[in-house]
């Protein structure tokens, strides 16, 4: 324990911090069906890792469903964001119809210590807020990413907090589990190098592009 504080404390100071991507967080797109889209989280929503709001998340999800949908898409996202910010922001946010929402939380669970009964306290809220205020959309939990695989973060302490990313990810699906309005949005893709992007800890514009796959394959 005394090597991963220092480690912790050594990447708090050492990582390059890299910021939220510039653009639009809100958009229409595309013919078709409507739908509404809401995309919720953390860095890894906020496009943290690319410069452009065109090549992170939201954008590329949104592009890949206008093929057939007409896409009404909102990106709600804050760096350092936990699952109690994500139920902050859900009760702030006005009440309105979503069909699909997807959610990025997890990763700052893990470096906070985030208990496991509360993790799964706070998704069980979240879905649950999300099914009462927004018309009971789809809700995507996007699965906690391998951060075993991290670069910028040495070992033993890597190592632990992928463990801990891993246990996260377990209670995640026993929360979802059942449930018909939600499932778990796995990240499951062999891990390249070029899925980081240059501070070795947020995903690159190729893992982005991964991901919004992964989603609109899922939403259909």
């Amino acid at each position: 324990m005394p090597v991963l504080l220092v480690q912790a404390l050594w990447v708090q100071l050492t990582v390059l911090r890299l910021p939220e991507a510039n653009g639009e967080r809100s958009g229409r797109c595309g013919d078709g069906n409507k739908l509404n889209l809401l995309i919720i989280g953390d860095s890894d929503a906020a496009g943290v890792g690319v410069d452009s709001q065109n090549d992170g998340l939201a954008c590329q999800l949104a592009a890949r469903l206008d093929i057939q949908h007409h896409v009404n898409w909102n990106l709600i996202a804050n760096t350092g964001d936990t699952s109690v910010d994500i139920i902050n922001e859900l009760t702030a946010l006005p009440a309105q119809p979503f069909d699909y929402v997807l959610v990025s939380v997890g990763v700052n669970d893990v470096t906070h210590l985030t208990r496991s009964n509360h993790w799964v306290t706070n998704l069980s809220t979240i879905v649950e807020l999300l099914n009462a205020k927004f018309s009971a959309p789809k809700v995507l939990l996007a699965s906690v990413p391998p951060m075993h695989l991290f670069t910028a973060i040495p070992n033993p302490l890597r190592w632990w907090l992928g463990l801990r990313a891993k246990r996260l990810n377990e209670l995640m699906a026993s929360v979802v589990k059942g449930n018909s309005h939600c499932s778990v949005l796995s990240f499951d893709l062999p891990f390249k190098p070029e899925f980081l992007a240059k501070d070795g800890i947020h995903p690159s514009k190729l893992a982005y592009q991964a991901w919004a796959n992964k989603a609109a394959n899922a939403i259909g």
